[in-house]
């Protein structure tokens, strides 16, 4: 990737974001702001047994909005799930959406409001810029710190005909508020801890590699990987740590602003159908191909793997392709050792046979055009069997 001059045209799309301990308790005020009169709680069984889904549903009420939840979202939400959740949103004549929980209800609200709006079948926005109906007005409060949902431009749908996971890119996807209070992450167990801190890293390694990256982007990028590098074991050890998930949440939207505007790579575009195929959590998949992905980019941009390696604390000798990617690459294995992330795909449910489809759709996958470094079939097959 060559370098880029600081005048290059690029643009930052972010959501209004309120941030802070007791942020929640704003969604009824500004659902109130934005004229809505019954809105569509989109959350799943995890979100509703923490509390926080009744926390959503009192603050709406408070305000005199009426309030349908829609909770039957599993993680990697499925196609048919976005449909359910549109069939109920129209028969309850709803004007607006709070998306409340991790990825996937935000992902699911996304869709929601999509086919809401546009009359399309979900599977039909796959792609960038294929929304052409603004949807209604969507608030997301994220209960994790590490999908960045909540303030990016993707969602992630599973197709579950084609088992893999499809990215729907378009600024109608960027919700109209998020409410992001460090408060919801202490319910978080361990794993969920983990995967979710590791997904927000590769958010923030690929936005900072991307080719699309912009110094708006790299400031975002670079200050969420020394904030996980320094926050993430903490919490894992002691969820109760408030100011280590206090970062954590911060480190999150950081990412999120940072890939939301300058993409992903070659990670995300080979964990889409990795999620879609083993029913694998999103943020483990990151984490398991992070490593040999990281270090074959690192023979593209060696100087910003170079960058990269320092935010992460790790000691920079050299600066040869070579050495920078066998450094990282053993750092983030060590890392994401530590958080518990331990298993390869070999151990997951992974068949060597599933790496030619597996390579093939991530060819295709809109996350591919921004990874700076132009990868064949065969050598994305030889990445999925480094995680083997």
């Amino acid at each position: 990737m060559s370098e880029k001059s600081l005048y290059d045209l690029r643009k930052l799309i972010v959501p209004e974001v309120v941030f802070g301990v007791g942020a929640l308790r704003l969604v009824g005020q500004y659902a109130e702001n934005f004229n809505l009169t019954h809105c569509l709680v989109v959350t799943d069984a995890g979100v509703v047994a923490s509390g926080w889904a009744d926390s959503v549903l009192d603050a709406l009420g408070g305000h005199g909005i009426k309030t349908t939840v829609f909770d039957a979202v599993s993680p990697n939400p499925r196609d048919y799930e976005v449909r359910n959740g549109v069939n109920i949103y129209l028969k309850a004549a709803c004007d607006g959406i709070v998306a409340v929980g991790g990825g996937s209800p935000m992902d699911c609200a996304k869709g929601i409001g999509l086919m809401a709006a546009g009359g399309k079948d979900i599977l039909e926005f796959e792609g960038v810029d294929k929304v052409d109906v603004p949807a209604p007005p969507l608030i997301c409060i994220p209960t994790t710190a590490g999908t960045s949902a909540d303030v990016s431009q993707f969602a992630i749908i599973n197709d579950v005909q084609r088992k893999v996971k499809i990215s729907i890119v378009s600024k109608s996807t960027i919700p109209d508020l998020a409410l992001i209070d460090p408060a919801t992450t202490h319910s978080m167990p361990q794993r969920l801890t983990a995967s979710t801190g590791l997904d927000a890293l590769c958010h923030a390694v690929e936005a900072y590699s991307s080719t699309v990256s912009s110094p708006m982007t790299d400031l975002f990028a670079l200050r969420a990987i020394r904030l996980i590098s320094e926050n993430l074991l903490d919490v894992i050890d002691d969820g109760e740590n408030a100011h280590g998930r206090e970062n954590m949440m911060l480190a999150s939207m950081y990412a999120g602003f940072a890939f939301s505007n300058a993409i992903l790579g070659a990670v995300h575009a080979m964990a889409h159908g990795l999620g879609g195929l083993l029913n694998l959590p999103h943020g483990e998949c990151n984490a398991i191909l992070m490593p040999p992905v990281v270090r074959a980019n690192c023979q593209a941009v060696p100087q910003r793997c170079a960058d990269i390696a320092r935010e992460l604390g790790v000691s920079v000798k050299a600066t040869s392709s070579d050495y920078l990617g066998d450094a990282l690459y053993d750092h983030l294995m060590e890392l994401r050792h530590k958080a518990g992330i331990t298993g390869m795909l070999s151990e997951l449910g992974g068949t060597r046979d599933a790496i030619p489809s597996l390579a093939y759709n991530a060819m295709r996958d809109a996350c591919m055009l921004t990874n700076p470094r132009r990868y064949t079939q065969a050598e994305v097959e030889l990445l999925y069997e480094e995680a083997f």
